[in-house]
């Protein structure tokens, strides 16, 4: 599987100097994700997994996998590794790839149930406002408990999902169960049959970009919504948040376009994997750029930008008592209390309310 030809890269020079920057520009971004994951952590763990944890994780686990694969495909490319044609390196592309699917349709999650809470706010008082439902906090603060010190040992025991995060996570594991699937498919066509493995890596990739575009049109139509609602909100930290959402909105569907249209009308996704394929230096370094760093590395960058404050510092012996998983805005420094992630079922009229970030 692994055999080895010898140490004459297959690659010209220019797409080794790119992946070696590709390479260390994702490392950076999984150490600044899971160090900023770790300060956080230090600043709140009775809160159990906040949103700004969730999303550091994610992002972290992203670019440490495009580090292992650029690595890997450039060892596999000089030693000549027969696994790495077909299915080896086909997982390894295609597994960070789903982590940042899974990552944007989570945020897009967030924001349908900011959108749709806010409606059904609207329709059941008509003088609460979309502030009201969106920047302020709906939750007193109830008093600690002894299961509190169990909580923070067993932080996973008393998780619960809202109904869109369970669908993100559903999505993600048919994704990964398809992916798994056409990589089955593709080591069979190593062998002498009717499959050819080049034919079935270009079907899945076409239907991820297609669904990546998708994804992107949604964040954009999702969050023009809640700039449109958080435009009649007249604070400062409303239009902090506005910003925010616009710029993700903004950056999502630049970055996934420019991403899907390179993945369905070049080979450049399969272009480690199958070396017939023909290289010309600059013109696919340009659509590497375009592939890999602007629909990648650029909005991950991103939301750690976004997300990139503190949250204020905990106390163990007030933690509050919660039976759902928490988030925390960026913005923490102005939220003195988290709202909770989704509403539990002994509180079905308390809303979830937060920032859309």
């Amino acid at each position: 599987m692994f055999e080895e030809k010898g140490w004459s890269c297959s690659f010209p020079e220019e797409l080794v100097g790119l992946n070696l920057v590709f390479a260390c520009f994702d490392v950076l971004i999984a150490i600044l994700a899971f160090t900023q994951l770790a300060r956080i952590r230090s600043r709140n763990k009775q809160l159990g997994w906040t949103r700004q944890k969730v999303f550091h994780i994610l992002i972290g686990t992203t670019n440490t996998g495009y580090f292992i694969y650029f690595v890997l495909s450039l060892v596999a490319a000089c030693r000549g590794w027969l696994c790495w044609s077909y299915s080896c390196g086909f997982v390894a592309m295609a597994f960070p790839r789903i982590l940042l699917f899974a990552t944007f349709l989570l945020l897009l999650s967030f924001w349908v149930d900011l959108c749709h809470q806010a409606d059904d706010e609207e329709e059941e008082d008509d003088e609460q406002g979309f502030l009201e439902a969106l920047i302020q906090n709906s939750l007193n603060r109830p008093r600690s408990s002894p299961a509190d010190s169990r909580r923070s040992c067993y932080p996973f025991r008393l998780i619960h999902v809202g109904s869109r995060q369970k669908i993100v996570v559903l999505v993600t594991v048919l994704v990964f169960l398809l992916m798994m699937t056409f990589a089955v498919l593709i080591w069979i066509g190593m062998e002498e049959n009717p499959i050819d493995s080049s034919t079935v890596s270009r079907v899945y990739v076409d239907l991820f970009a297609t669904a990546i575009l998708l994804l992107g049109a949604a964040l954009a139509c999702y969050g023009l919504l809640l700039c449109r609602k958080m435009r009649n909100v007249r604070s400062e930290r409303a239009s902090s948040e506005i910003w925010k959402v616009a710029g993700l909105a903004i950056v999502s569907v630049l970055s996934f376009t420019s991403s899907a249209l390179v993945a369905l009308f070049t080979d450049i996704p399969v272009l480690y994997h199958w070396h017939e394929l023909h290289i010309d230096g600059v013109y696919t370094s340009l659509l590497l750029i375009l592939y890999y760093f602007i629909g990648s590395s650029v909005p991950s960058a991103f939301v750690l930008w976004v997300m990139r404050e503190l949250p204020p510092m905990t106390i163990a012996n007030t933690q509050e008592e919660s039976t759902t998983v928490t988030f925390i805005t960026d913005s923490s420094a102005q939220i003195r209390r988290p709202q909770n992630w989704t509403t539990s079922a002994s509180s079905q009229n308390q809303v979830s309310r937060g920032s859309p970030i």
